[in-house]
């Protein structure tokens, strides 16, 4: 005989839970994207290079142009 006002063994809780169940593995896949990629090794053209600094800094008029051009000429020889 079946069972017409009965949806399983959990009742109306069971589909509840699978969608909390759900959204915590999407929070976790998501949570270790993230993670990996703040991990991953960054392209020389990125980040806090020296290069990209000093030039900063000399486009800010932190430096002049012959600190800028001796701190370059460092930069280029210890390469």
């Amino acid at each position: 005989m079946p069972y017409w006002y009965h949806s399983g063994a959990m009742g109306w809780f069971g589909g509840v839970g699978m969608v909390v169940l759900m959204a915590l593995v999407l929070a976790a896949l998501v949570a270790l994207v993230v993670v990996l990629a703040r991990r991953a090794p960054q392209l020389p053209g990125q980040g806090g290079t020296a290069r990209r600094i000093l030039d900063e800094r000399f486009a800010r008029g932190e430096i002049d142009q012959e600190e800028y051009e001796r701190r370059r000429d460092a930069l280029t020889r210890a390469k």
